[in-house]
């Protein structure tokens, strides 16, 4: 049943490819054609996933997955952690919900994930799922044989493991190719945090596995469609055929699970040392900001203000206005700290606070790379595979930014202009597919990383 607030949906998708309109190099090649082949991929496959009973079923095993994945990382990581990793507590606990450590119950499950990839890489079969989805991009939006490899291994892996696969072809890349390489990259994640993600809004969201893995399936030919707005493709140019093979090889199963875990504990190392390094940044901002006279009764913080510059995107996405503001705070914390503050901070959100629907959309739109940080990352890894388009890299790098912050928001609004009976939300029943029991009791949730909109940090007393 199509509503008001899905028609405040389409403003949001509007929104977004209006403003890579006003930022593109060449205003008059808009791309009609794979503006209608983006949408149709998206909607067609948001609808099989969630509104053909059939599929139905792979939802629930995506669920069921994470569940199994989850249950096996602990007991390995309580075998080396103990009581830290979810073990028996040698001493009586008063407060139990103090015993979850990020470190050692979420982390942690990026390892197995990252090694299980480079499994099942050596073992074909991820090539085979990726070699699939290049087809269909190919097929559907007119994509050359390498970016649609390129981008459908950015639904899987990292933004920096996608231009290894197509090394060979780097240097035949367009501009327009490479940058839509770098958009697409900022607008998905990798397979190695999406379970981590899912496991963060498993008490807060049902089915928050499958709308993480559809949050970054979907928001690829989004990336796709933004960045040919912004850096069109010239007429008789791209188009690079590709075979499908790749520089990224393993000797064998025990190598690959090995180096699957070298690079996993790298990412690890990567995520917390952000956090740590974020967090304190934001605490210290907020010390400094509460010093300046309160405006409308609230101290000002770097939330309140995230909150009030996003809140009218946020409102466009499909957000009723009153969570508009912890939407935009979400969304500005995505941007300036990473995603994975933002998933955090959106479970630690209580149920009354936010609606099913809303937390739904922000999944959405908080599902991608595209922040801060990233940049340097970008620009790092493409400099050593490409150091003689470095130059070009960053001269990019920021529209690409912009692209991909954009793109998810764009994935964001065309699942907020879908009924929501669609998705099992309604304000009477209850969801139409029910998430499996899990395997363990779900952890309690961690303390509040960053402090939310309406709590800002105290300035410190003299």
């Amino acid at each position: 049943m199509f509503r008001l607030e899905n028609a405040q949906s389409l403003v949001g998708l509007a929104l977004t490819l209006l403003v890579c309109w006003a930022v593109s190099e060449n205003r008059k090649a808009f791309p009609w054609r794979l503006a209608i082949g983006a949408l149709v991929v998206q909607v067609g496959l948001i609808f099989l996933l969630f509104g053909v009973p059939a599929l139905q079923g792979v939802v629930l095993g995506i669920s069921g997955v994470v569940d199994g994945l989850a249950a096996g990382t602990a007991k390995g990581t309580q075998f080396v952690f103990g009581y830290l990793g979810g073990g028996p507590s040698p001493y009586p606990v008063e407060n139990p919900s103090a015993g979850f450590v990020f470190a050692f119950q979420v982390l942690p499950l990026i390892l197995v994930i990252s090694a299980l990839s480079a499994l099942l890489w050596h073992w074909k079969v991820l090539k085979w799922v990726i070699k699939g989805f290049g087809f269909l991009f190919e097929k559907t939006m007119g994509m050359g044989g390498a970016s649609a490899t390129a981008t459908a291994a950015n639904i899987f892996v990292g933004m920096v493991e996608t231009p290894i696969i197509i090394r060979a072809y780097l240097d035949k890349l367009t501009r327009s190719e490479l940058f839509m390489m770098m958009v697409v990259g900022l607008a998905t994640v990798a397979g190695s945090t999406m379970v981590a993600y899912a496991l963060v809004l498993k008490a807060s969201l049902p089915n928050a596995a499958a709308h993480v893995l559809v949050a970054s399936v979907v928001s690829a030919p989004a990336g796709v469609l933004l960045a040919r707005i912004i850096v069109p493709e010239i007429k008789g140019q791209g188009g690079v055929n590709v075979d499908y093979t790749s520089l990224l090889r393993y000797e064998s199963s025990i190598d690959a699970i090995s180096k699957g875990v070298a690079d996993g504990l790298m990412v690890v190392l990567n995520i917390s040392a952000i956090l740590i390094v974020f967090v304190a940044l934001v605490a210290i901002g907020n010390e400094i900001l509460g010093l300046l006279p309160p405006i409308a009764g609230e101290k000002v913080s770097i939330e309140r203000i995230l909150g009030i510059l996003f809140a009218p995107l946020a409102w466009s996405l499909g957000i009723e206005w009153k969570e508009a503001g912890k939407a935009g705070w979400l969304l500005g914390v995505k941007l300036m700290l990473t995603e994975f503050i933002g998933f955090i901070e959106l479970g630690n959100i209580p149920k009354g606070e936010m609606s099913e629907r809303a937390r739904m959309i922000m999944t959405y739109a908080l599902c991608g790379f595209a922040n801060i940080g990233s940049v340097g990352i970008t620009v790092s890894g493409l400099g050593v595979l490409m150091p003689e388009r470095r130059a070009e890299v960053i001269g990019m790098v920021w529209k690409a930014l912009l692209g991909g912050f954009l793109a998810t928001c764009m994935t964001a609004a065309v699942v907020g202009a879908m009924p929501r009976e669609l998705f099992g939300i309604g304000p009477d029943a209850p969801p139409a597919i029910a998430a499996p029991p899990p395997a363990a009791a779900p952890p309690a949730k961690p303390a509040p990383l960053v402090e939310q909109p309406k709590a800002p940090v105290e300035a410190p007393k003299s």
